[in-house]
């Protein structure tokens, strides 16, 4: 897909994935098939400038923006309480 064939829902998303912390490159290719390289132009047409350099600062760094990169396993974390967590509720702890 090209950036010309995006909708704007698609836009938006894109750009929301590339601001979350824990979502890599790979991901956005592999879903909307942008490598890199084009989901940083895209941010770069789409967003203010001001807020382009804060992203684009933001991301550089971050490894685990690149999955080789990352030691993060499966990108989500979880909490040692979390088993005693049910229904959005603490159980009670006797």
């Amino acid at each position: 897909m090209t950036q010309s064939e995006l909708t704007a829902e698609d836009i938006d998303r894109i750009i929301e994935m590339a601001w979350e912390d824990r979502t890599p490159f790979e991901a956005i290719e592999l879903q909307f098939g942008l490598p890199e390289s084009e989901v940083i132009k895209l941010m770069r047409r789409e967003m203010k400038a001001s807020s382009w350099r804060m992203w684009r600062a933001r991301v550089q760094g971050r490894a685990t923006k690149h999955r080789a990169k990352s030691a993060v396993d499966d990108g989500r974390f979880k909490s040692t309480r979390q088993r005693s967590i049910s229904f959005n509720k603490i159980a009670k702890r006797g």
